[in-house]
């Protein structure tokens, strides 16, 4: 088998996501033939450093010898089983586990199968207590130039302008109140300002406020001061409004900390977890909440107040296996302290990137760091061409537009990491030239 081949029969059937099926006219697709630690292999026998963790959920490398292993033990027991009238091993003490991690007071797990899922959950969750209390809130407030997936209500409250346009006749009710325009506190406490002012103004109307703490990582990796965090937190406990954070990317080491709540120490009302939490091997989100917010859900069954949301696959033991591996793989090598060496590391190798001309910003949180290029029209497609030119050097970049970004697997070594940099250092100013000779 041959790349070729493979994709030939791809593109007879497959629809991919986030992408223009016509671009694969001239630009070859590529079949994945095995992957290992941070590298993919094709069928032709080139290799890539996944420089983005597959969309941001791979951790602890592909094919992790651990993971895999736990994973063929849960098989050989139990597959799935209905999540309604039942339970499973795996999933009780995952739940013990994710209580005991997250901010103290997320006592309750509320599991789906993927993160635009978990919103879906805590957008919902969040209406219908309200209305069990006797208000109808029927607002969410969330940031501009958020993103928190592509289902009707995660689009609602992302703030994707192409989504928003082509979608607006059939989203719900929201409002987008400005994000912090960058990291420094002064950002932090004016766009807090604002949000106060529309709380004050419409909080009888507003179920729950939702954002990405510390980084929108769809919305160009922009990122904002933590004290955000902590004032928007305390202004939604002032107007009687749930707190939503989607840790759904951030989440699990990312930004630094487990959780980016940790910065800032504050209990959200819904914490929505996806991504890394199978550490790249299996769909699974959940959404943690408070005793309170159960509570009132709590009933006889004729009064219908129970929550009403399932998935067929909900609490899946063999995902759940795989969440429990890699929270194992946290707890016994001390991963968070692992990676502020590499946090400081990535930083040295990104402060180069200031001196090419074409570079606006680099900006790092954690495990996270981006690079803004400037001068360029969307026509001009400077993000696809860094892309081929990374394929073509052994990395896999996938830039966000004119947003060149790094999201390795915390394995990644350094030697690895500074190919994927240099690759992209060269990348951005060799395709620079070409653009603009």
């Amino acid at each position: 088998m041959t790349n070729n081949e493979l994709m030939k029969r791809d593109l007879s059937h497959i629809w991919h996501p986030c992408t223009q099926m016509k671009d694969h006219e001239f630009l070859p697709l590529i079949p994945i033939k095995k992957a290992k630690g941070v590298w993919l292999y094709d069928f032709d026998g080139n290799r890539y450093i996944d420089a983005i963790s597959s969309w941001w959920v791979n951790l602890f490398g592909h094919s992790n010898e651990y993971i895999n292993q736990k994973v063929k033990e849960q098989i050989e027991k139990l597959e799935h089983v209905i999540f309604a009238g039942f339970t499973h091993e795996q999933i009780v003490t995952l739940s013990e586990r994710l209580v005991k991690i997250t901010p103290d007071g997320l006592n309750k797990c509320f599991f789906a199968d993927n993160g635009s899922s978990a919103i879906e959950v805590a957008l919902k969750m969040s209406f219908h207590y309200h209305k069990n209390k006797g208000e109808i809130k029927p607002f969410f407030v969330s940031l501009k130039n958020s993103y928190h997936g592509e289902t009707i209500g995660a689009l609602s409250v992302g703030d994707v302008e192409l989504y928003k346009s082509t979608y607006k006749e059939i989203l719900i009710n929201t409002i987008q109140e400005d994000v912090p325009k960058d990291m420094s506190e002064a950002a932090a406490i004016e766009a807090a300002n604002n949000l106060e002012k529309l709380f004050e103004k419409r909080h009888q109307e507003i179920s729950a406020f939702i954002l990405e703490p510390l980084v929108q990582c769809a919305g160009y990796m922009h990122m904002y001061n933590p004290l955000y965090i902590k004032l928007s937190y305390e202004l939604c406990k002032k107007y009687n409004i749930h707190f939503i954070a989607d840790e759904i990317a951030v989440g699990f080491g990312r930004t630094g900390n487990m959780f980016a709540c940790n910065s800032v120490d504050i209990t959200p009302d819904f914490m929505c977890l996806s991504k890394g939490l199978t550490g790249g091997y299996l769909p699974l989100s959940v959404v943690l909440t408070t005793d309170e917010i159960y509570g009132a859900f709590y009933c006889d069954y004729n009064t219908y107040k129970a929550f009403l949301h399932s998935h067929s696959y909900t609490g899946n033991p063999l995902a759940c296996s795989a969440a429990n591996a890699t929270l194992d793989i946290f707890e016994n090598e001390n991963i968070i302290e692992k990676n502020r060496i590499k946090i400081e590391y990535i930083n040295k190798k990104l402060q180069k990137f200031k001196d090419l001309p074409n570079v606006k910003e680099i900006r790092q949180t954690g495990m996270i760091a981006a690079v803004e290029l400037k001068g360029y029209t969307p026509q001009e497609r400077i993000g696809l061409k860094i892309y081929q030119y990374g394929l073509k050097n052994e990395v896999l970049l996938r830039p966000l537009g004119h947003i060149i970004y790094f999201m390795p697997p915390y394995v990644i070594s350094f030697d690895e990491i500074d190919k994927m940099m240099d690759v992209a250092y060269e990348g951005i100013k060799k395709v620079s030239w070409e653009v603009r000779k």
